[in-house]
């Protein structure tokens, strides 16, 4: 995964999630969780390391707007 910039964290209640699980359906599943309380830029596709483990997943989430605005 690329690095993380300055920018993507540049304001209080902006963050960037990474999330590692076993399989494609289990990491979206958490970001259609974290979506349903928070603004969220979804990722489209996980990524998989060579010779690691499972999947992961990176998404930016906004915690300064409610997830029903």
């Amino acid at each position: 995964m690329r690095q993380i910039s300055d920018a993507q964290v540049a304001v209080p209640g902006l963050a960037v999630v990474e999330v590692a699980a076993a399989d494609d359906e289990t990491a979206f599943a958490v970001q259609e969780l974290l979506g349903a309380r928070c603004v969220i830029a979804p990722a489209d596709r996980t990524t998989r390391e060579p010779g690691e483990p499972g999947v992961r997943l990176r998404l930016f989430l906004d915690l300064r707007e409610d997830a029903d605005t």
